[in-house]
């Protein structure tokens, strides 16, 4: 059987910084605040003209470059995200395109932030079945363009952004374990309803909230299936070596951490800078430890995140 491990790394921030700062400014809030409810210092913006495919071609670059693939290499590219340049086609198939590569399967996932995980399985099993033997899988967002930029409950939370790796084929296992989940019956605590109908945007399009529901259910969620994948996997919590978690809130990952038993020293934070990104947080976050010397190879990591849907989910590799 083949398997599948990842050869390369990369991401991309848009250059543009929204401070805590400067958000006071436009609205009633304050970086204090802002940090002692979320952690958040900071986020990127994208440029009006920066689309998601631009953000996922930069990324993707990266990634292959880090991994040493050529772009005509790729046999498939999944990209997660929430907020695509157009309804179709899908931001892979213009990323693929950006790329100057033609052929290969392209297409999107959305499971919002842990969209991610989602894709990066996708592939996973497309390379485990013979269906292809380098993936290009990214995450990427423009979730400022779904912002109500006054309601600071929200405003104040999200950026742009865009992670990628390149996974190929290995004769030793690299994911070694993933779960998945999902229950709609969650989908009024954290959605953007709009849809389009008749030539007009029907229904908010903007995004909606509900903070103290989603912190309750993501708390227990992602130390529910944090245990359960650990458990499946057959390992335990102390062989983990570092957690990759969905950039949300820093409580959120601090109550993940002290469920695995991890200090804080092996749990890879870029909240403070970067806002939560969504889809491209996780793969953001990891490119941010592998460049900086934190994450080496050999070593244990579980992705974990949750999001809209609600859609969660944690993926144990070998790094």
């Amino acid at each position: 059987m083949a398997y599948s491990r990842i050869l390369g790394t990369g991401s991309y921030l848009p250059p543009t910084v929204l401070s805590n700062a400067m958000l006071a400014e436009r609205i009633d809030t304050s970086d204090e605040w802002i940090v002692s409810r979320t952690g958040i210092r900071a986020r990127h913006i994208a440029d009006e003209q920066e689309t998601t495919s631009d953000l996922a071609c930069k990324a993707a670059q990266a990634a292959l470059a880090d991994a040493g693939v050529a772009a005509d290499e790729i046999d498939l590219i999944v990209v997660a995200t929430t907020t695509p340049d157009m309804v179709f086609p899908s931001t892979a198939c213009l990323l693929q395109e950006k790329l100057g590569v033609h052929g290969c399967a392209a297409f999107d996932v959305q499971a919002v932030c842990a969209g991610f995980m989602y894709a990066l399985i996708t592939a996973n099993n497309y390379i485990k079945s013979g269906m292809a033997k380098k993936a290009l899988v990214v995450g990427a967002e423009v979730m400022s363009r779904i912002l109500d930029w006054q309601d600071r409950r929200t405003c104040v939370l999200f950026g742009d952004g865009a992670g990628a790796v390149v996974l190929g084929e290995s004769d030793e296992p690299g994911i070694l374990h993933a779960k998945l989940a999902a229950d709609g019956r969650y989908k009024d605590i954290l959605n953007t309803p709009a849809q389009i109908a008749d030539g007009k945007i029907q229904g908010m399009p903007y995004l909606h909230m509900d903070g103290p529901a989603v912190f309750k259910f993501a708390v227990k969620a992602l130390s529910d299936i944090a245990e359960k994948t650990l458990g499946e996997a057959g390992m335990s919590k102390d062989q983990v070596d570092w957690l990759v978690p969905h950039q949300a809130n820093l409580r959120i990952i601090e109550s993940t951490a002290k469920h695995l038993g991890l200090p804080m020293e092996r749990v890879v934070v870029t909240l403070p800078e970067q806002g939560n990104t969504s889809a491209a947080s996780i793969p953001l976050a990891l490119d941010v430890a592998v460049r900086d010397g934190r994450i080496q190879r050999g070593q244990t990591v579980m992705l974990e995140g949750i999001g809209g849907g609600f859609a969660w989910g944690a993926v144990l590799l070998t790094f």
